[in-house]
């Protein structure tokens, strides 16, 4: 009975927070105007404006997960080999950030990347050629990696810094050398945290909407944008909830395609 009543917040909390929300966008993308089922604000998916946006999207992500992955595999090795003052530390500088605003992160970056920005008042100050990066992919993705990096870098951490140093030694004293070392045993032990960040950086990806419409000026429109001006600006609730819906098919499809692998990293049969 008691644990019943600990757990009656955190009930209360998601049943109004997650599921109520949930229920409200399935009957608004499953219904018309007039309250009729209707599967049509899910095939809307399908014009060329929405079909080229969840595209986008889904390019953008995709390269953004990329790039956190091979940018935060040797961070997150170099952190783990680190004694524990310097790991502690540094682990906490590399988290700093995340305690500010992601709204500040982001028009930070703006700052740096427009037109009359820091970057580009430093290289005309060095009569260099400036930069036009603002308003395009490559700023969102930059964006984008600068914001998820280190939801990539502390699964990876968290599974490499467990890994036994006995049997990285057992291995090298085999005769294994480094590049066998990490093909064999560090690899292959570290794809849970890996899969684990694939997810953690490629659903927010997916989904945002601010990153691109203030890195991307409103010029570049991701399926986020689309939903978000449904939502805030058109007042299509309808199509705004079934477009959601699809992209919550693809998110769903992520998350299985990671808990694929077990906690031992051996891949499991579905």
């Amino acid at each position: 009975m008691n644990r019943k009543l600990l757990s009656a917040p955190f009930i209360f909390w998601s049943t109004l927070f997650i599921i109520v929300p949930l229920c409200m966008v399935f009957y608004y993308g499953l219904t018309d105007k007039s309250g009729a089922f209707s599967l049509e604000n899910i095939a809307a998916i399908a014009t060329p404006e929405h079909s080229k946006a969840l595209w986008e999207a889904l390019k953008l992500s995709f390269i953004s997960t990329i790039i956190c992955l091979l940018l935060a595999y040797p961070l997150a090795m170099i952190l783990a080999n680190l004694n524990v003052n310097q790991n502690s530390f540094i682990v906490l500088i590399f988290v700093l950030p995340m305690w500010m605003n992601f709204l500040l992160r982001t028009l930070a970056w703006q700052t740096l990347l427009e037109k009359t920005g820091v970057i580009n008042s430093i290289l005309n100050a060095l009569n260099l050629p400036t930069l036009n990066i603002i308003n395009t992919p490559t700023a969102i993705v930059l964006g984008m990696v600068y914001n998820f990096l280190p939801f990539m870098v502390l699964p990876l951490y968290n599974v490499l810094v467990k890994i036994d140093k006995n049997v990285i030694n057992a291995a090298r004293d085999l005769g294994a050398n480094g590049f066998q070392t990490f093909c064999k045993i560090i690899f292959p032990l570290s794809l849970p945290g890996m899969f684990s960040g694939i997810t953690m950086v490629f659903v927010p990806a997916l989904t945002t909407f601010v990153i691109s419409k203030i890195l991307g000026g409103s010029k570049i429109l991701l399926i986020g944008n689309v939903i978000e001006q449904e939502f805030t600006q058109t007042g299509n609730w309808h199509l705004g909830s079934g477009l959601s819906i699809v992209l919550m098919l693809f998110i769903i499809l992520n998350m299985v395609i990671s808990t694929v692998t077990d906690k031992e990293g051996e891949v499991n049969t579905l």
